[in-house]
């Protein structure tokens, strides 16, 4: 199993990283697109959509992220700030801040596939345009998102395993712990505030200041995330989300902190580029 991590682990980054810098804007949007298309694949499966409907959702969720990111823009090398897409990520966001952590708290039942289906559309479709709008911005600027997402994951491990104690959220994934999700935190604000002395050569002490609280934010999203598919899974009784991944389980087992934290981003940016 381990094997297959590793190698499943070097091929994807291998990939990722050739598309991140080689494609095509037009190319990079059919990318995220097909990611959107797959993962939603996924979710539906999990919910318990039968086959045909089940391609349908993938088609149409990866359908609509390729036309909005068109009609925004980011099939078009120049540009820059899609302001379009602010509605877009507004409702991710509010989903994320103000939704989820009283369905976590709560433990809510999906009530039916249609209610499914809204949901995996707020989801997904934001942070699969986001992958396409931070990329245009820089790849370099997607890569260091998707970084500190990583480095949170990393750190919550490495810090949970060394002194967990307190269970974060038993009842969703008994293996997370409070001290691992401050450990996170700690990397993600050191990851952040290297990242901005890299970048940032005229920041000033209340900017890097300004910096923590929002890294820190950053970061307790990201562990929303990643509980709100551990909920979905644990309630569709499943592991993981798919199988297409050896050793990684399925897409969305791979994105889900990302679907919380990418639109967030894309927001950020936006409000920058006023």
């Amino acid at each position: 199993m381990l094997k297959a991590r590793v190698i499943t682990a070097l091929v994807l980054l291998a990939g990722l990283l050739a598309a991140l810098f080689l494609l095509p804007a037009s190319g990079w949007l059919l990318f995220a697109s097909l990611i959107c298309a797959v993962a939603a694949s996924e979710w539906a499966t999990m919910l318990g959509f039968g086959g045909v409907a089940r391609n349908i959702y993938a088609v149409i969720l990866g359908s609509l992220c390729l036309a909005a990111g068109a009609v925004a823009g980011l099939h078009q090398e120049a540009t820059v700030a899609p302001f379009g897409l602010a509605p877009v990520y507004a409702v991710s966001a509010l989903f994320w801040v103000l939704c989820v952590p009283f369905w976590l708290r709560s433990r809510w039942q999906l009530p039916g596939q249609g209610a499914a289906a809204l949901v995996g559309l707020v989801l997904l479709l934001p942070p699969s345009l986001a992958i396409a709008h931070l990329r245009l911005l820089s790849p370099w600027l997607l890569l260091g998102v998707m970084a500190a997402v990583w480095v949170a994951d990393i750190a919550a491990y490495f810090t949970g395993r060394a002194f967990g104690r307190r269970k974060l959220a038993p009842s969703i994934s008994p293996g997370k712990s409070w001290e691992g999700a401050y450990g996170a935190m700690a990397g993600v604000v050191i990851y952040g505030l290297i990242c901005l002395n890299h970048v940032g050569h005229d920041v000033t002490a209340s900017g890097y200041l300004l910096a923590v609280p929002v890294l820190v934010a950053f970061t307790a999203v990201s562990i929303i995330g990643d509980l709100f598919e551990s909920l979905i899974k644990r309630q569709a009784g499943v592991k993981d989300s798919g199988s297409l991944l050896p050793g990684h389980g399925g897409v969305l087992d791979r994105i889900d902190s990302l679907t919380s934290t990418l639109p967030i981003a894309g927001l950020l940016t936006l409000w920058m580029a006023r």
